[in-house]
């Protein structure tokens, strides 16, 4: 080979190294970097304690459920954590913080119960009175009714529009204002705790303590709506809504055009009913009560108007009421029923509720 096919040989050499070399590079410069992500937070989850000597839980440490790790979870909308004392099983559970209108304790719409035995009924009562929803000798429970009866109807359509609380020598009470016009963004709700109106700040999670402690009211959407907890007797989760357009047309009630007829949806949970509870509510709670409410029909209307009617709010003068703050309740009562274990599905008259 001449000297001249050598150099050739040799630039050619070097050319294909420098290609290579170039191509790799740019290869390495297109190359995508795997990164991985970054793994999930894990939630904290809050450890509750039951400090009622009552419970079964006393003391016990119980952590919340993953799922809903918050006893106050900084968005309305998501569930909370909640320990029911006074359930045999000692666990913490998520739900709703708003009423459920479909379980035990539920009272909504024109006025359908969910008694304490998990049986659906209703109680129509009559347009601006009142009646006893609970009444144990530690805890009376009033509820106002609101409504109108149309031309050609033989009864009202009611509504609960406030609940008047007793419990042992303190009064506390919450209603639905009357409003022309609804908006979602205007609070309905007024309360009192004896006899002076109360004022707590709009917005999730704001709270008010008695100065004795013996209730808290906490807000659970920025307005209108707010849980009340009244220590060893009851949780109450209310709602305030109007009676809508489309209800209206679909049972015919003719709401007038200069009132929404704001009212409350309640659930109630009750801890440490005696065996002799009254009240339309109360006495479904009771173990030896046998509901009259007829099974299987579409509106099964359980009476008592002239048994449960208070002569105000805060009254205790029903023909049943038993009321008796200065009585020694009696400890060996009936703990009457675990309805926090009670499952119930459905809606209308096929709800069923279970163990």
């Amino acid at each position: 080979m001449t000297m001249l096919g050598v150099k050739t040989l040799v630039i050619i050499l070097f050319l294909q190294a420098m290609f290579v070399s170039m191509v790799t590079e740019a290869a390495s410069a297109n190359k995508v970097k795997r990164v991985k992500p970054p793994k999930p937070v894990k939630p904290v989850q809050e450890i509750l304690t039951c400090k009622s000597r009552k419970s079964r839980c006393f003391m016990k440490r119980i952590k919340c459920p993953v799922e809903c790790p918050k006893v106050k979870p900084k968005n309305p909308k998501d569930k909370a954590c909640f320990l029911d004392c006074y359930s045999p099983k000692c666990e913490a559970v998520c739900k709703s913080r708003k009423p459920n209108c479909n379980g035990p304790g539920a009272a909504c719409y024109d006025p359908r119960f969910i008694g304490g035995d998990g049986i659906v009924f209703y109680f129509h009562g009559k347009s601006n009175e009142h009646f006893s929803l609970i009444s144990d000798t530690d805890l009376q429970i009033n509820a106002r009714f609101i409504g109108l009866r149309p031309e050609g109807r033989t009864r009202d359509y009611t509504w609960i529009q406030a609940l008047g609380l007793k419990f042992g020598h303190h009064n506390f009470t919450l209603e639905a204002t009357r409003t022309q016009k609804w908006d979602d963004d205007v609070d309905h709700l007024k309360l009192s705790y004896d006899g002076k109106e109360l004022f707590i700040p709009e917005g999730h999670s704001s709270e008010w303590n008695s100065p004795e402690g013996d209730v808290q009211v906490e807000r659970t959407a920025t307005s209108n709506s707010v849980t009340v907890t009244i220590p060893d007797h009851a949780e109450i989760s209310v709602n305030v809504i109007p009676v809508s357009e489309e209800d209206s047309k679909i049972h015919n009630y003719q709401i007038p055009t200069n009132d929404s007829f704001a009212h409350l949806e309640v659930q109630f949970r009750f801890f440490g009913l005696s065996s002799k509870v009254e009240g339309i509510l109360g006495r479904t709670y009771r173990p030896d009560f046998e509901n009259p409410a007829k099974q299987g029909v579409a509106m099964p209307v359980v009476g008592g108007d002239d048994k449960y009617k208070t002569s105000s709010l805060l009254a205790a003068d029903c023909a049943l009421c038993v009321f008796s703050p200065n009585e020694i309740k009696d400890e060996h009562g009936s703990p009457i029923m675990k309805f926090g274990m009670l499952d119930c599905t459905g809606g209308g008259n096929g709800i069923t509720c279970k163990k």
